[in-house]
């Protein structure tokens, strides 16, 4: 038997813890004594002090905690369970961290308003590119919405060009159009620029036509990220007197697993 104070210690948690459990009825005491009211613990306790910290710090409440824990759930399950907790947390970890991307990307467009240097865009023309593609439509231009979309859809054109032996693919490009249904809404195109002859079931292949003229600009990172690169293009565009005609492409020149080495060319089609 341990007192509250040396089952508090083996345990790793607090004696004001495991008072507030004992209160709720989370975790009673082995023993109380009846004349002192110390409370005692055995050693076998511990074994429920864990489940309830760890489904505690996953964010379970205390009482979805009781209801798991005095179910007696065996150590398979309750692994199960949270193992599906820390998908479901690490999943939130990494929208957090993308919102936070897209914040840094807005305040750099605040930042660099006015900034770029001629040398910074170049105008040049575009050749014809045969694309093998898969297409999807976006909620809208924003990268919560854009960006999903076009990941599944690079994930599923790549998985059905493998599947089909097709070699020599590549780098990716992306443009977009104004969905039918209009709203907002995007209709994005996913490409992988493909030589000719290349051949795959399911997979969509067109041929771009050449862009006279187009101003372009190199953006490093993370595409969820390219908001300020983005207006800093259709700034330099407005200022120099250019009129853009539609969306701009995204030619993926470097897609190294760490996203922030990524390097795109922004290509901005203009107006004869």
């Amino acid at each position: 038997m341990f007192t509250i104070g040396d089952f508090a210690r083996h345990g790793r948690v607090s004696v004001r813890m495991l008072r507030h459990y004992d209160a709720i009825g989370l975790l009673r005491p082995a023993h109380v004594d009846p004349y002192s009211g110390y409370r005692f613990y055995e050693a076998g306790q511990l074994a429920r002090l864990n489940r309830v910290i760890a489904l505690k710090d996953l964010g379970f409440t205390l009482d979805q905690v009781r209801s798991i824990v005095d179910d007696e759930v065996g150590a398979d399950e309750l692994r199960g369970m949270l193992r599906l907790r820390r998908a479901e947390l690490e999943a939130a970890v990494a929208e957090a961290n993308a919102r936070l991307g897209q914040v840094a990307a807005r305040l750099r467009a605040i930042e660099s308003e006015g900034h770029m240097s001629d040398q910074d865009v170049v105008v040049k023309s575009l050749p014809a590119v045969r694309l093998a593609e898969l297409s999807g439509v976006a909620a809208s231009y924003a990268p919560t919405d854009i960006g999903p979309v076009v990941s599944s859809l690079y994930q599923e054109l790549c998985a059905r060009l493998e599947a089909a032996g097709a070699t020599g693919f590549g780098p990716g490009l992306t443009y977009y159009e104004d969905a039918p249904d209009g709203d907002g809404a995007v209709l994005a195109h996913a490409g992988m620029i493909v030589p000719p002859g290349a051949d795959a079931p399911d997979v969509d292949f067109v041929e771009l036509p050449p862009v006279e003229r187009a101003a372009t600009v190199i953006h490093r990172g993370p595409m969820d990220e390219v908001v300020s690169t983005h207006q800093a293009l259709t700034a330099w565009t407005t200022a120099h007197g250019h009129r853009s005609t539609g969306y701009a492409r995204e030619l993926y020149l470097e897609c190294p697993e760490d996203r922030s080495q990524w390097v795109t060319e922004l290509q901005e089609p203009l107006a004869d």
